[in-house]
Parts: structure tokens; C-alpha cells; sequence
């Protein structure tokens, strides 16, 4: 039974209660500190305060733990409340105390050493007044939310009255006091004492730095360290003895780099910031999912976290940053474009936590060292940060091929500097619709990107008349960067710590992490509505099915994502499809027509090329699903051997594509496990010995679900046949990777208009020059001394295997382009333009 608090404390806690709503963390303490076990419950606050005692007292009845006065009359300490308190809060108007070694620490310790079977535990908890602002919170409140600095009693009073409404009060798990009593030799010494006070002060710093962020000084000091740092002057001197500049114009160089790039953090803006984006993303959006939040909240504390997203609007950014400060998690610093760097925008972005880069560093020393010494600032400092390895937004909805040079520095700066373990933290970002929709199909179809400006900003203002679903945050397994070296460098450790001596296992061990990361937010995707609404209605030529088709076909795709899950981190929307058509009409994504044979849904031209980018979103996670049904769109029968021996060999082609979780055996092994699935439905029948498949007639219901599987992975193996067929056709020792790139887009985009393929992406050059590496990576390919690709009849055995999933139609329409094609440019068509508009979305 809860023992009451004294008549005063419960007459203060009545006065105080109004003023406070708590949130608890975790939701359920009592997971975390467990049951009453019948030892004396200590809780542990960073600070002595009596508001913080009382809030206390409030969170531990909220969580059903033991009160902060239960156990004190069966201790041996001098208060009424069992709390020990590390330091205490200075008076009225005194000064902030010296922290000092707590008496009543000191006594539980010598009490557990010198009775025999006698134990306490000990509960830190953690209190934040003035957190996480809402819609309630004026503005005023803003100069009175945490921070690191010690306040007075006064100050404290002010920020309960004014932010006691976004309280967050964060239980620890207990220590066992006896378990440290046996550790030290069963004596209560004063050197045990004291270490673990310190023990307790580093974990309540780790939670305020994961909560708040690390205590960080003025922008100019921390210019100041990157200028006075050894690199940077090198850097300087080399610059002006190059250029012949005198000293003091090459370090004001220096400077204006520093100070171009710095952030100048701010919690006053930040947390404003907080307060204008509850009512943006409440006016814009139906809702924002977030997943696997708590594994992350887990693993913060004594780490350096990189957050690592998919980069998909400019929303991004903010979307990603509220969240976290939100839930109690610190907002990071982010790397972000120069472009960006606006008058009074760029301004605000620094106080947010930005800080800026060039696209480029190329031919520019001294700015790429000031920037290399920038961020190991703010990595020896402890700072969170957050970046996009893709290097920009994805244009197509699948995430891009990663660009090393973030992980690269930061790489240079954990072997150089870093105190703590570092954590990358993929992070997957899934919209219903997107602000920027338009506009990237329009760039995919040849029209130049816009640049960001003011008239551009106020321009996109009339975007925010519309709504935009629902968006999902979903936070993948992380990443420790420790770990991934031990594997791909185990000798990484005794490495010399030269930022200019780049050792040779950095770059393969970089090019894995990247790849970990990738493949590690695709392993947390969200599937919502229109994913799977875009993955069935873009299998039909018109993009229109009828409604009894349709929800047999979007059935057929949940059922793959719950019985075949691709990892415990893909959620998956709890819509039937009947309620997901439903959607799609209230979003305006499809229409319905009404007919008296029953209705038919469909999407429009300019939809359906918007659709796509949320069929790519989640087009990973039906790839060898889409490689089974490929393989039964020309073939009535097949051996399962053949099913699986032809998808080894194009798994390597489609993992660099879509960054797939599975290696060539665990693909082989769950184009297994699929055979089965279509077999279990009746899409696929198995004779008496379970060798051959079979599918239905083309007519078929069964025939027409395969055909609408295959058709997310189709376009991908067209593009590959594009490819192979120019170099087959060419002969070796024709094309540079270059110019089989180029000629490869050209095929695709007058393709694309032949066939009316309504997907940007299926020209992209980015997807060809990706399949072209991977052809060289594989040896499949390689180059001659005139830098001229060369191969073997190997490769003319892969073309020929293409018959299995292309039909012959769309086979001898490609070789018939790469023919004319190759002519084409070799009478003098200019190779950088296609020589046909491409068919532009529509607006």
C-alpha cells in the first residue's frame, strides 16, 4: 500500500496539480522498474528542488510505483522522503552550489554493507519542466523552458506556472544497491561512494543531452576551436603561400567558410519553432504514425546519433526534427544545402540546428578542411546529427545511390576524436501525397529544377491549401558503427589516427555502411493506402481495374506482407480493401465509373504518373514475388530449379537497385517460400513430384493477380535487356560506359513514348549507370586499354535468358532502337538530347 505524503506536501501537491500534466517515460515505468519486490524503493533526482519532489511524487501514483516516502522510516536516513539528491539547487537569488557527495547515498551504503542480506534499490528519475511546448503554451513560456543551466528557486517557480502543463518526468532502471556494496568488497569506503555519484551524474547528463542536446556553447566559440585547430591553419598558410595572399586575408577566408557553415543553435527558437508546427502539420496532414520510436529512445543515451533518413520532400527536415523534440529526444544538427541559406530563412534554419554545405568541395582546401574541422567539433562535443546520404530528394520514390562523403568525414572524425559510440539511426519517411509531386515529375521528364529562392517559396505558398494524408515515421534497426567495422575491418583499431592518411580498409568499410543503412530503411518501410492502391492499378494498361478486381488484387498484396514478411520492422496499414478504395477516392487519387456490369475504379495520365513514386516506395518489398510472376508471364510451365538458378543470377542487378535486405542464397530461399505462397492461393499449380509449376490460362482470374504482381518488377528488366541488347548488338570494343549510358536512355525515353509507359524513372539515367557498374563489378563487363567495354559470349548467354520474361514483342522492339539508335548518333544526332521531346507531366 502506498504510504501518504505528510498534511503539508499533499496541501502543496493540491496547489500544484493544476499546473502539471506529466508525461511519463517510458508509458508504463513499471516495465521498466518492475514490480514491488519488498526492498526499500530510493529514487535518485539530479537536483534538489521541492517542486521536483512533489512532481515525483505525482509520477510515481501516476505509475503505480511506491511513494517517495514508503521506505524512509526503514532506512537509516534523516528525511521523511526516501530521494537522494546529487547536488542542490541554490536559494532565492544564491548562487548554484558546488555539487558535493550526498549524505544519504553515503549512509544506504554503509547500512547495505554492514547488514547481511540487505538491499535497496535505487530508481534515478529524470525531470524536464518546459519541454515539449503545445498549443496551450504561449510565447512567453519559451524563455522559461529547460535548459542546462542550474536555476534558482524563483526561476523554477516561473517555468512550473508557466510550462507545468509539458512536463516529462523519465524513470531509469533500478540499480541494486547490494550488487554495488558486492562489487566494491562489502565496504561502505568513501572511494566507492564517490564513483558511483559519479555514476549517477554521467547517466542524468547522458539523459538531459538526449533529451535537450549537449550543453553547446556560442556559435563564435565554437568557430573560434575549428580556426585554432592544427588542420585549418595548416590549411590557412598552404592557402596563402599559394596564392600569394597575406596571412590575415587567408585566416578572414577562413572565417567567412566557418561562419557560412556554423549553426547557432538555439531552445528558445526551437522550441517556437515547436509551437508554429503543431497547428502546420495539423492544417497539411491527417496524422503523423510514428514506429519503433521506444527501441530508439533505448539506445540514445551514451551515444553519438547520426539520424540517417530517406530524403523525399523538403519536409523532411522539419518533420523529422519536431518529432523528436516532441517525444523528449534532442533536435540534431542538419547538414543541409547551401541553396537553403536564404536571407532571414537561412537565419532561422541555423537557430533550428542547420548548418550548411556546398554541393561541391572539389578544387576548394580550405573549405573542405574548415568544414571537416566543423564537424568534429560538434562530434567531440557529443551533438546529434542528422543527414541525407542520398545527396538529394529522391526524384522517383526509390531510395538513390548513396554518396559517401558525410560518412566519410564522419567516419575521419570517430578515429580522430570521438569519445563516444557512434549510432547511425536509418530513419524511413512515408507520404500519402506529396508537396513536391509535380514538380518531380516534371524534372524526370526534362524540365531543369527550379532554384530555391523567396519567389519560389511564396509561389509553392498555395500548396498548402490542400491536404496530404497521413505520414509515417519509421525508425529501422540501427547501425553501430563499432560493430560494422569489426566486421569489415577488424583491423581498424590499429589504425593511426591521421585525418590525412586515409587507411585502406576506410573506403570498402564506408561503401558498407552506406549500404547498411539503406538497406536498414528499407527494412522499416510503412505501407499505407496508395502504396498498395499505386502497386495494382499501374499493372493495367489503363490503369483501371474492376472494383471486384481490385480488392482481390490489393488482398493479395497484404496477404504477401503478412504471410512472406520481408522484417519485423514493415507495419502495414490495418485498412481491409474495400475501406483502402475508399481512401483513395477521398484523397482524389482515383475515381470511381459507374457501370451496370459493376463499377470501375481508375487514375488519370497525370495521376498515374504521380502513383508511381508511391509504387517505388515499397517496390522492394515485393521483388521476389514480381520475379516469380515475371517468370509465368510468357512461360505457361517452369521448374522450380530454373525459378530459383535464373534468380540468383539477376538477384545482384536488383539488390544494388532496390537495396535488398537478402543475399543470392536468402533470395534463392524466398523465391522458395513465394512458390509456396502461390501455390497455397491457387495461383500456381505443382505436379506429383513438386519440380514443375504451372499457371492457369492467360484469360484466367489467377493469371490476371500474377500478371499485376509482375508488372512492379517488369520495367526493370527491360531496362536490363535495354542494356545487354546494345552491347550485344554494338559487339565489344564499341562503347565507352558513357556512351552505352546515353544510348541506353535514349532507347528507354522513345520507348516510353512508343509504349506510353507512364513512369519517369524508366529513362533515368541514374538506373542505367547503377546496372552498368554492376555489370563491371560482376565482370560481366570490363573495360580495354581505350577505355571501350568489353565481354565475352557469357554475356550473350544472359541476353538470351531475357526470352524467359520479355515477351517478343517488347524484345525486338529494344533491339530495333538500339540499332537505329546506334545509327542515329553515329551520323551526327547529338548524344546529350534525345532527339524526341520527352512527354512531359502533365501540370
Amino acid at each position: 500500500m502506498r504510504r501518504r505524503a505528510p498534511p503539508l506536501t499533499r496541501l502543496l501537491c493540491a496547489l500544484l496539480r493544476p499546473w502539471l500534466r506529466l508525461r511519463l517515460q517510458p508509458a508504463e515505468p513499471r516495465t521498466l522498474v518492475g514490480e514491488d519486490d519488498g526492498r526499500p524503493t530510493v529514487y535518485v533526482l539530479e537536483r534538489y528542488g521541492l517542486s521536483d519532489t512533489l512532481i515525483l511524487d505525482e509520477a510515481a501514483a501516476a505509475a503505480g510505483l511506491p511513494a517517495p516516502y514508503s521506505a524512509a522510516d526503514t532506512l537509516p536516513i534523516r528525511r521523511r522522503r526516501s530521494v537522494i539528491y546529487l547536488s542542490r539547487r541554490p536559494r532565492w537569488f544564491g548562487r548554484p552550489q558546488h555539487p558535493t557527495r550526498s549524505e544519504t547515498l553515503a549512509h544506504l551504503f554503509a547500512h547495505v554493507a554492514q547488514t547481511p542480506g540487505a538491499d535497496v534499490r535505487l530508481v534515478p528519475v529524470s525531470i524536464f519542466v518546459g519541454r515539449a511546448p503545445d498549443r496551450q503554451s504561449g510565447w512567453f513560456s519559451v524563455l522559461f523552458s529547460e535548459n542546462w543551466v542550474v536555476v534558482g528557486r524563483f526561476r523554477r517557480l516561473l517555468a512550473l506556472l508557466l510550462n507545468g502543463r509539458d512536463t516529462i518526468v523519465q524513470f531509469a532502471a533500478p540499480v541494486s544497491l547490494r550488487q554495488l556494496v558486492d562489487e566494491a568488497g562489502g565496504e561502505a569506503s568513501e572511494r566507492s561512494v564517490r564513483k558511483l555519484s559519479r555514476v549517477l551524474r554521467v547517466h542524468f547528463n547522458r539523459i538531459r543531452a538526449a533529451v535537450i542536446g549537449p550543453d553547446l556553447s556560442h556559435r563564435r566559440t565554437v568557430v573560434n576551436a575549428v580556426l585554432n585547430a592544427e588542420p585549418v591553419r595548416e590549411a590557412i598558410a598552404a592557402t596563402a603561400s599559394k596564392e600569394g595572399l597575406p596571412a590575415a586575408k587567408a585566416h578572414k577566408r577562413a572565417r567567412d567558410f566557418a561562419m557560412e557553415i556554423a549553426a547557432d543553435y538555439s531552445h528558445p527558437v526551437v522550441r517556437s519553432m515547436s509551437f508554429l508546427l503543431n497547428g502546420f502539420w495539423n492544417k497539411l496532414y491527417g496524422g503523423v504514425k510514428m514506429h519503433h520510436f521506444e527501441s530508439l529512445r533505448a539506445s540514445v543515451p551514451g551515444h553519438e546519433v547520426i539520424y540517417v533518413p530517406c530524403h523525399r520532400s523538403h519536409i523532411d527536415y522539419l518533420l523529422l526534427s519536431w518529432l523528436l523534440y516532441r517525444n523528449g529526444l534532442s533536435v540534431p544538427h542538419i547538414a543541409a544545402g547551401v541553396n537553403l541559406n536564404l536571407p532571414v530563412l537561412g537565419a532561422l534554419l541555423r537557430r533550428g540546428g542547420a548548418f550548411f554545405l556546398r554541393r561541391t568541395f572539389r578544387g576548394n582546401a580550405l573549405y573542405s578542411t574548415v568544414f571537416r574541422e566543423y564537424l568534429g567539433q560538434l562530434f567531440a562535443r557529443g551533438v546529434p546529427l542528422e543527414y541525407f546520404i542520398e545527396g538529394g530528394r529522391s526524384r522517383t520514390g526509390r531510395l538513390l545511390a548513396p554518396r559517401a562523403g558525410m560518412l566519410s568525414m564522419t567516419l575521419s572524425s570517430f578515429l580522430a576524436q570521438s569519445r563516444r559510440p557512434v549510432l547511425f539511426q536509418p530513419v524511413y519517411i512515408g507520404y500519402e501525397k506529396l508537396m513536391e509531386g509535380k514538380e518531380y515529375a516534371g524534372e524526370l521528364s526534362g524540365r531543369p529544377k527550379q532554384k530555391e529562392s523567396w519567389l519560389g517559396l511564396l509561389r509553392a505558398t498555395k500548396v498548402l491549401r490542400q491536404h496530404y494524408g497521413q505520414v509515417a515515421v519509421s525508425f529501422g534497426e540501427p547501425v553501430y558503427l563499432a560493430e560494422l567495422l569489426d566486421e569489415v575491418a577488424p583491423q581498424w583499431r590499429q589504425s593511426p589516427v591521421d585525418p590525412d592518411d586515409k587507411p585502406e580498409w576506410a573506403g570498402p568499410a564506408v561503401d558498407a555502411l552506406a549500404e547498411r543503412i539503406l538497406v536498414n530503411i528499407n527494412r522499416s518501410a510503412d505501407v499505407n493506402p496508395v502504396n498498395l492502391l499505386a502497386l495494382a492499378l499501374l499493372s493495367t494498361p489503363n490503369h483501371a481495374m474492376a472494383e471486384s478486381d481490385l480488392v482481390a488484387q490489393l488482398d493479395l498484396a497484404k496477404r504477401l506482407l503478412v504471410e512472406l514478411p520481408y522484417s519485423d520492422r514493415v507495419t502495414v496499414t490495418a485498412l481491409d480493401p474495400a475501406a483502402i478504395i475508399a481512401y483513395g477516392e477521398k484523397m482524389q487519387w482515383i475515381e470511381r465509373v459507374a457501370h451496370p456490369l459493376g463499377d470501375v475504379l481508375r487514375c488519370g495520365d497525370e495521376q498515374a504518373v504521380l502513383l508511381s513514386y508511391f509504387r517505388n516506395n515499397v517496390q522492394h518489398l515485393f521483388a521476389a514475388a514480381a520475379w516469380v510472376a515475371c517468370c509465368f508471364l510468357n512461360n505457361r510451365r517452369m521448374a522450380r530449379s530454373t525459378l530459383v538458378r535464373l534468380g540468383r543470377l539477376v538477384h545482384p542487378f536488383i539488390r544494388s537497385e532496390l537495396f535488398l535486405a537478402w543475399d543470392e542464397q536468402a533470395f534463392g530461399e524466398r523465391i522458395e517460400a513465394t512458390l509456396d505462397f502461390f501455390a497455397r492461393h491457387d495461383l500456381l499449380e505443382v505436379d506429383e513430384d513438386g519440380r514443375i509449376m504451372s499457371r492457369g490460362p492467360g484469360q484466367s482470374d489467377t493469371a490476371y493477380r500474377l500478371r499485376g504482381i509482375a508488372h512492379s518488377l517488369l520495367q526493370a528488366f527491360e531496362r536490363y535487356y535495354i542494356a545487354l541488347a546494345a552491347l550485344v548488338k554494338n559487339g565489344p570494343h564499341s562503347l565507352t560506359a558513357g556512351e552505352l549510358e546515353n544510348l541506353c536512355y535514349l532507347t528507354a525515353q522513345r520507348l516510353s513514348l512508343l509504349h506510353e509507359v507512364n513512369a519517369p524513372e524508366f529513362f533515368d539515367k541514374s538506373l542505367f549507370r547503377g546496372f552498368i557498374q554492376k555489370l563491371r563489378e560482376r565482370r560481366v563487363v570490363w573495360t580495354d586499354e581505350n577505355g571501350k567495354l568489353d565481354f565475352d559470349g557469357a554475356l550473350e548467354e544472359v541476353a538470351r535468358d531475357a526470352r524467359v520474361i520479355l515477351s517478343r514483342e517488347i524484345r525486338h522492339g529494344i533491339l530495333k532502337l538500339t540499332q537505329d539508335m546506334r545509327a542515329r548518333l553515329g551520323e551526327g544526332q547529338p548524344a546529350g538530347e534525345p532527339p524526341v521531346a520527352a512527354k512531359p507531366a502533365a501540370e
